[in-house]
């Protein structure tokens, strides 16, 4: 069934479902226009259910935190899905595996990891966002990565069907898992290790006062614009965003963050195409100065 078709029919779906729904709010850059459909699921059930009625008819963006997702500003032909409710349930399965929905925050993992005196975790409170966004661009900091703790992966497709995927069998690459656009995850489990909560507590308190001296924190930013250039140069990203480009540099509200150039900043009314350009004249400044192709590590939705 088309969206349209349940809009006119007034058909009760399972969920909350919102049309022609602002979206600017939900995301970290505090930037966009509205989007066709606006669906939050509260559990599996109603999940399937409406994948079903959409039948695969319309373009589906998973939206979690936000944390790292450029919004444009003209309306989203399509579907935005928010997972909600039991899709933020974690719990133990035993003394060393924790499950987790694909909506919680990276933040809470690491904390319930640290109550339950689980090691390997740690570096998650540092990561802004969502344990389904973190999986799907194989998040990290600090030496660690979301694979050095996945053991594996509930998804489904846009068809609803519901698999699991074992973390073995995933392509994991710098900022990339290679899990493809049409799974939607659910949840998955971790493995850590026992480690005295105390001990965890202290880490984290070092990563995050490590974090908050190198990046800039509590303003309208989406984190790392770009990934590091693996394989092309042996500098990171912010050393050739440094070496290419003014750190003045400026489109409307859209600028380039003095403690961390690649944060990029909305410091007040930035605009979609704003940002963008700013993106663009950065990733075309870099190329022309140093030969590097930048590649984003933010999700751009247009």
């Amino acid at each position: 069934m088309e969206i349209e078709d349940i809009k006119k029919s007034g058909l009760i779906i399972d969920g909350d479902i919102f049309f022609d729904q602002s979206i600017k709010n939900l995301n970290w850059f505090n930037i966009g226009g509205k989007t066709k459909i606006y669906y939050k699921a509260k559990n599996l059930k109603e999940l399937i259910k409406f994948l079903k009625k959409i039948d695969n008819k319309e373009k589906i963006f998973i939206l979690g935190g936000g944390s790292n997702t450029l919004i444009t500003d003209k309306k989203y032909d399509g579907v935005v899905i928010k997972l909600s409710n039991d899709f933020n349930n974690i719990s133990l399965l035993s003394d060393d595996i924790i499950i987790a929905g694909s909506a919680v925050s990276d933040k809470v993992l690491s904390e319930f990891a640290m109550e339950n005196s689980f090691g390997g975790f740690e570096f998650l409170s540092c990561i802004p966002g969502t344990v389904g966004g973190g999986i799907k661009m194989n998040a990290g900091c600090f030496e660690r990565e979301f694979k050095d703790i996945l053991i594996s992966i509930q998804a489904i497709n846009k068809s609803g069907q519901v698999i699991t995927i074992p973390a073995k069998d995933i392509n994991f690459k710098y900022r990339d898992s290679g899990l493809s656009d049409d799974l939607i995850f659910l949840s998955a489990s971790f493995k850590g290790f026992k480690k005295n909560s105390d001990l965890i507590q202290k880490e984290m308190k070092e990563l995050k006062e490590k974090k908050e001296k190198a990046q800039p924190t509590r303003i309208k930013t989406s984190g790392s614009t770009f990934k590091n250039p693996i394989g092309q140069s042996d500098k990171k990203v912010w050393q050739l965003i440094k070496e290419s480009v003014s750190i003045e540099k400026s489109f409307g509200d859209a600028c380039i963050s003095e403690k961390h150039c690649n944060f990029f900043v909305n410091k007040g009314n930035a605009e979609f195409k704003d940002m963008k350009k700013l993106i663009e004249f950065v990733s075309e400044s870099v190329l022309k100065k140093t030969g590097v192709k930048l590649e984003t590590e933010i999700k751009i939705l247009e």
